[in-house]
């Protein structure tokens, strides 16, 4: 996708035409062992299963499977994934230090309409030598994806690039929720959401229902797409990620939609809701 021998564009100006990041372009797998890169599969196939098994339940599972394998590689590992599994105890998805944490504002409110709340989350690619790390922004009331990025690596920069495109493409939503992840609490984060005037809302340490549309999203998208591909490149991914969400988005049935697409919903809402916001102006 990417062509480096490209007189008019350079290297820096496709990435940014094609949504990824130039150290997606220059990743190189990561130096993990061949039975590691299978274990993180595995790991994360069984993650989607029991998001509450922590380092020991995940290191009893690997070896009922028949995996000699110690509590300490797997924790690396699931570090390693950004895997934080949900315990019924406050002690989870824990923000960086010194960065300030939100309440949840969600709870017991109705959701009615598409830019009433935004969520993000970010979840593990596996690869067939490596991995990378996909972040989403969904609508909360379409389940429409309105902006992702993909990175090689967990830092702040590839969910607040989604963010913007969100915010440019859609306008900014009334509340954006997250878990309480170093990403999501830190300063470049935080501030774009403040000044577009967006109420930031965070889940209960170790409630992963807050959040539960992306993680039903992260399922659909990793049995129907990621596990049945084993990509080589971080263009691969992107390319193949992007052409799953726009099946999603366009063409995939939602059970919670009455069997439309997500985009198909969140435009004729949003139609609407404008539609009757300027009746009553004009009332």
């Amino acid at each position: 996708m990417v062509e480096p021998s490209n007189p008019d564009l350079s290297i820096g100006k496709q990435c940014k035409l094609l949504s990824i990041s130039r150290s997606s372009f220059y990743y190189t797998p990561k130096g993990e062992t061949a039975m590691s890169l299978a274990l993180m599969r595995q790991i994360d196939e069984q993650f989607l299963e029991t998001p509450f098994f922590g380092v020991r339940q995940m290191t009893w599972h690997l070896r009922n499977e028949g995996h000699l394998v110690n509590e300490k590689r797997i924790r690396r590992l699931m570090r390693l994934m950004g895997l934080m599994p949900i315990y019924q105890k406050p002690n989870t998805s824990k923000a960086a230090k010194g960065h300030k944490s939100y309440p949840y504002l969600l709870r017991g409110l109705r959701v009615t309409r598409p830019n009433q709340v935004w969520a993000a989350d970010i979840t593990y690619l596996p690869m067939r030598r490596g991995f990378l790390y996909l972040v989403a922004i969904m609508d909360w009331h379409t389940r429409k994806v309105l902006a992702w990025r993909i990175s090689n690596t967990l830092e702040a920069d590839f969910c607040v690039e989604a963010l913007n495109e969100a915010i440019h493409r859609f306008g900014p939503p009334e509340i954006m929720n997250t878990d309480q992840g170093s990403q999501f609490t830190s300063f470049a984060w935080t501030d774009r959401l403040r000044r577009s005037g967006v109420r930031i809302s965070m889940d209960g340490k170790g409630r992963f229902l807050d959040n539960i549309f992306v993680e039903r999203l992260w399922r659909s998208l990793k049995y129907e797409c990621v596990y049945l591909h084993a990509w080589e490149t971080g263009s691969e991914a992107k390319a193949g990620v992007g052409k799953w969400i726009e099946f999603y988005n366009l063409k995939r049935p939602h059970s919670a939609l009455g069997g439309t697409p997500p985009a198909v919903v969140y435009w004729l809402r949003k139609d609407k809701n404008q539609t009757g916001q300027q009746e009553q102006r004009v009332a």
